[in-house]
């Protein structure tokens, strides 16, 4: 027996120890692939009992379900599958199973082990919590039991110690580096009011700066989730369908470019790839935020990580699984998070250079107040605070801890509201750049357009014979990939025609197709293929196809005809175009296309100006011209063309689904699934980011300079000071959290 066998026959142990502590349950059916369970009883039996004792051993077996390999099973017991489930029961005969009364149960919620971030957040809580607690009973004591002081600063103590835990173990780190920061000046501040009789500031002043560390891990943790549910998201097994027919699981990374998968009802795409058999619905929330499933018919595309929802489908790997959609999504996101914008660049600097001036500048005002104003320099009255004292007040309120997160926060923030709805920033410059941008520059193929054909229409010469045109059409393109095949194999599907049996099937390389429908040879391919033979006198008197159309021409017996086709025009371009020129946006399209056909799709969606026939060089210049007009450019392109102008523009933005390499290594922002309208979603949130950040700076600097020119002219009580100091803290964290959870779009 092989390692896997071993590994398969675990959960077989574990299911026939369950059953074997359960007389009244003859069988057990678990499905994990749809998250359903049921037993098999004959007896009434206490179900809420074998729910608690099921879900321990479900928890166990669950991983190793979905693996098909030959299992031994302990005599007296049987095994058997039912498609994804399996069954495992006593043995009995056929009347007896047919006695067996079947109850679903409920799948049991298996709760994932606690990442290292989920436990500091949680850490941190419970630290201050502790601190918190130590100090109320401290304040109690010192007023219930005045003659038992030990006590009272016991238990103070107690809570400086669990309050300064985490900022003393930060602060010997970067002492061993010989950094000091923030951390440092609040153990300084706590040592220094415990030093002057202060016990209860001190602990006030590290269960607050405990608390908002709490805070800020919560919410740096909420923005790792959106990527953790990604990765969870992702399948870890696939059903690979082979030549002969027969179906094999294998581990996602080992899938091969073009092989056929299957995909059953609730499993998971485990690769991007086109569908080539069935008709099922997808979960796409998951990349795209779109709550509502998107149907899937033979030819469209599904991605990884996706869910399908009720039908069998099986599909063509066209991508590998670590280039897929979504692992493409998740290395972004980590990238961006990663990436610092100019702004939270400044405040690094700052926040490190201004520990030392509030250190310093402490210090100073220490010996004006006690040298310059004769305050004494560390004995407190009840008239009189200590020059120490306003010292170690001044220190915590000019403390930068709301400065420095000001700006992280609300970008972490950003980026994870923006994953989770289809939106991918490259770092938080792109999210500062895109709310300031004039000029949106788009290009036409693929960003305005689906870059998807479909046929509009079909003629024959002479007119009445469109059908033998549509026929010939399918029979001709049946077997090809090429996307004008695909749209006239899809219209051909659609419209129930007729499927001709051709022989001799043949391509003309760079032309066309031929085929044998009987004795008659067709023929399908650009025009070019007709000038160049013996109806070139003929096809020159041809109507010319519109600007914004694509041609195929048939030819078959006593017959020539042409299929038109359409590059589809994403309809929802036309509100977010709109909504731009609200806005007081310029929309300019940049296409290489023919000036008639660009203008046409321009009129229909309402862009302000077309630059039409334009080389990739051409793009850059056009982009470089609003430029030297003070303009600032995003650009909006999914090509290899487009690239170029993407490196060119102010901030750069690529279809995520459809975008080349070159394009998405360009750019700064990404819009996956092809959604135009994600583009205003960006852009909102994008200025929203931009209105947080100014105000948690407003609110971090407001109450340092309110509180230090406080400080410097009067005696604030040290408590004060650290509710101001910590409490605006507090507000900044609360205000960024604002982005993850509020609507954008």
């Amino acid at each position: 027996m092989n390692a896997a066998d071993g590994a398969g026959n675990d959960w077989v142990k574990q299911l026939v120890e369950f059953l074997r502590d359960q007389p009244d349950v003859r069988a057990v059916r678990i499905d994990p692939s749809t998250h359903k369970v049921a037993i098999a009883t004959i007896n009434p039996v206490d179900l809420a009992s074998l729910e608690a004792k099921l879900a321990a051993t479900i928890a166990g077996v669950e991983a190793q379900l979905a693996a098909k390999t030959t299992v031994p099973v302990p005599g007296g017991y049987s095994l058997k599958r039912e498609g994804q489930a399996v069954v495992l029961g006593r043995d009995g005969c056929a009347t007896a199973e047919s006695l067996w009364l079947w109850r679903e149960m409920e799948w049991p919620e298996i709760k994932a082990e606690p990442t290292p971030e989920d436990q500091e957040w949680r850490l941190l809580a419970v630290l201050a919590a502790i601190c918190g607690g130590a100090g109320i009973a401290g304040f109690l004591a010192q007023h219930f039991a005045p003659d038992l002081p030990w006590l009272a600063k016991g238990l103070f103590l107690a809570g400086i110690v669990t309050g300064g835990y985490d900022a003393a173990v930060d602060t010997w780190g970067n002492l061993k580096k010989r950094e000091i920061d923030i951390h440092f000046l609040m153990l300084s501040v706590a040592i220094g009011a415990m030093f002057i009789g202060a016990w209860g500031e001190a602990v006030l002043l590290l269960f607050l700066f405990s608390a908002s560390g709490a805070m800020e891990e919560y919410a740096l943790d909420r923005t790792q989730r959106e990527v953790s549910a990604l990765l969870k998201s992702s399948p870890k097994q696939a059903t690979v369908i082979l030549p002969d027919g027969s179906e094999h699981i294998v581990k996602v990374e080992e899938l091969q470019l073009h092989q056929r998968v299957l995909v059953r009802p609730g499993e998971a795409f485990a690769a991007d790839g086109l569908i080539l058999k069935g008709r099922s619905a997808s979960d796409e929330s998951a990349l795209t935020g779109e709550a509502n499933p998107v149907e899937k018919n033979t030819g469209d595309q599904v991605f990884s990580g996706t869910l399908n929802l009720w039908g069998a489908v099986e599909y063509d790997v066209v991508r590998l699984p670590a280039e897929s959609t979504l692992q493409r999504i998740i290395r972004l996101i980590q990238t961006a998070q990663k990436l610092k914008a100019p702004s939270e660049r400044f405040t690094d600097k700052f926040g490190t250079g201004y520990t030392y001036a509030v250190i310093g500048g402490s210090a100073v005002m220490f010996l004006v107040w006690w040298l310059g104003f004769h305050l004494p320099a560390f004995t407190n009255t009840p008239e009189l605070r200590s020059a120490f004292y306003r010292a170690m007040t001044l220190m915590v309120v000019a403390s930068p801890c709301a400065l420095v997160l000001s700006i992280p926060s609300a970008i972490l923030a950003a980026i994870a509201w923006g994953a989770r709805h289809g939106v991918l920033f490259r770092g938080g410059a792109a999210i500062e750049k895109l709310a300031d941008i004039d000029v949106v520059a788009l290009d036409k193929t693929g960003t305005l357009t689906t870059g998807e054909l479909a046929v509009v229409g079909y003629e024959s010469f002479p007119p009445g014979r469109e059908t033998e045109v549509m026929e010939l059409a399918y029979a001709l393109e049946a077997k090809s990939e090429h996307p004008l095949a695909r749209a006239i194999v899809r219209d051909a599907k659609a419209r129930g025609v007729r499927a001709l049996e051709l022989h001799d099937f043949s391509n003309i390389v760079g032309q066309g197709v031929r085929g044998k429908f009987g004795d008659t040879q067709a023929l399908l391919g650009r025009r070019e293929l007709l000038e160049a033979g013996p109806l070139a006198g003929w096809a020159a008197k041809l109507p010319p196809a519109s600007a914004e159309l694509s041609e195929v021409w048939v030819v078959g017996k006593d017959m020539l005809g042409r299929v038109l086709l359409r590059d589809q025009i994403r309809m929802e371009s036309k509100a977010v175009l709109a909504e731009l020129k609200a806005m007081g946006i310029h929309t300019v399209m940049l296409t290489g296309d023919r000036r008639q056909a660009a203008e046409s799709v321009a009129h229909e969606l309402g862009v302000a100006e077309v630059r039409a026939s334009l080389k990739p060089e051409d793009k850059v210049a056009a982009v470089e011209s609003f430029r030297q007009q003070g303009k600032k450019v995003a650009m909006v392109g999914d090509g290899v063309n487009d690239a170029p102008s993407l490196a060119a523009a102010f901030v750069s933005v690529a279809m995520g689904a459809r975008g080349s390499d070159a394009a998405l290594e360009q750019a700064e922002v990404i819009l996956m699934h092809d959604r135009i309208e994600n583009f205003l979603a960006a852009h909102r949130l994008s200025r929203r980011a931009k209105a947080i950040i100014r105000q948690n700076l407003t609110i971090s600097l407001g109450v340092v300079i309110i509180m230090v020119i406080a400080t410097a002219w009067g005696a604030v009580p040290l408590a004060i000071g650290v509710a101001a100091h910590e409490g605006s803290t507090l507000v900044v964290c609360i205000n960024s959290l604002r982005l993850l959870f509020g609507k954008n779009q």
